[in-house]
C-alpha cells in the first residue's frame, strides 16, 4: 500500500461541516477499493482541499472521490514521509 495526497479545487467557501460530510462519504465506501482515507484539510478562501490516504493505486483513490461526487484534480503518490 502506498500513501497518496490528492488535491481538489473549486471548493471556495467550504465549511468544516461540509468537509466532514465529504470525508465521511469517502469513509463509507473506501473499503470497496481498498483505500484508507486518513485526513482532509481545506482552505475555504482558495477553495483547495487536500486528502491523505493509503491505497493500492491513485486510480482507486480517484474512483472513491468520483463516486462520492467530488473528484480530485490530481492524486499524487507520496513515497517519502517522516
Amino acid at each position: 500500500m502506498s500513501k497518496f495526497m490528492d488535491v481538489h479545487s473549486g471548493m471556495t467557501g467550504i465549511t468544516t461541516e461540509m468537509l466532514a460530510q465529504a470525508h465521511s462519504a469517502d469513509l463509507a465506501i473506501q473499503d470497496e477499493e481498498g483505500v484508507s482515507f486518513e485526513r482532509a484539510w481545506a482552505d475555504p478562501v482558495s477553495g483547495t482541499v487536500f486528502c491523505l490516504s493509503e491505497a493500492p493505486t491513485a486510480e482507486a483513490v480517484q474512483r472513491i472521490h468520483e463516486r462520492t461526487g467530488h473528484p480530485a484534480d490530481n492524486v499524487y503518490e507520496v513515497p517519502i514521509n517522516v
